[in-house]
């Protein structure tokens, strides 16, 4: 979408398929992809108008990845922190939640589903003027899909690094085949941070 609006890109991203991915998909655009992480961008000192991290800035030291935003940015630029967060309260986003703590009882949903202000404003040195966004969508997708997107977040219960947390998602993924339909609109809300670079 940014690409779209004539920006240029520059993306960071450290796991090689999804790298992949993103290549194949913006072939001939102005983009550079780069491997590395948000705490480390090996990016150039002040070369940014915006640094944004996408259903990424939980999976990191979020107090590491304001340093790195604040030292790419130019002195005008702006950080911000985005999720595509579930609708719990949608029907098809219920019967996954009652799945998956049925099958994980200790399931907790993460920083992710945090309000992140207290920490952009416990770092009041780097950034300030803090605004918050939130946009609702619906989105049509595929039982499968689902699944895959469930089988990509990163998290402490199926990360698939074992075979015992490899069954479990097994598990979770047949549930999810027998009692969701195979097509069907779900609701998300993208929640948005942004903060202003202090200088």
């Amino acid at each position: 979408m940014l690409l779209e609006r004539g920006c240029q890109v520059t993306s960071v991203e450290p796991n090689d398929a999804m790298r992949e991915i993103g290549i194949e998909r913006t072939k001939n655009q102005d983009i550079q992809w780069v491997r590395a992480i948000g705490v480390e961008s090996t990016l150039e000192n002040q070369s940014f108008h915006w640094v944004t991290f996408g259903s990424s800035f939980n999976v990191m030291d979020r107090d590491l990845a304001l340093q790195e935003a604040h030292r790419i940015l130019k002195n005008d630029g702006y950080f911000s922190c985005i999720w595509n967060h579930r609708d719990l309260n949608d029907p098809i986003q219920e019967i996954a939640e009652e799945i998956i703590i049925d099958l994980v009882p200790n399931y907790t949903k993460g920083v992710r589903r945090e309000d992140q202000r207290p920490i952009i404003e416990s770092r009041k040195d780097l950034f300030d003027n803090i605004i918050y966004l939130e946009q609702d969508f619906y989105f049509h997708q595929s039982i499968d899909n689902y699944i895959n997107a469930w089988k990509s977040v990163k998290n402490p219960y199926w990360d698939l690094e074992t075979k015992e947390r490899n069954e479990l998602f097994d598990k979770i993924a047949y549930q999810m085949k027998h009692k969701l339909p195979s097509n069907f609109n779900i609701k998300y809300t993208t929640r948005c941070w942004s903060a202003k670079k202090v200088i």
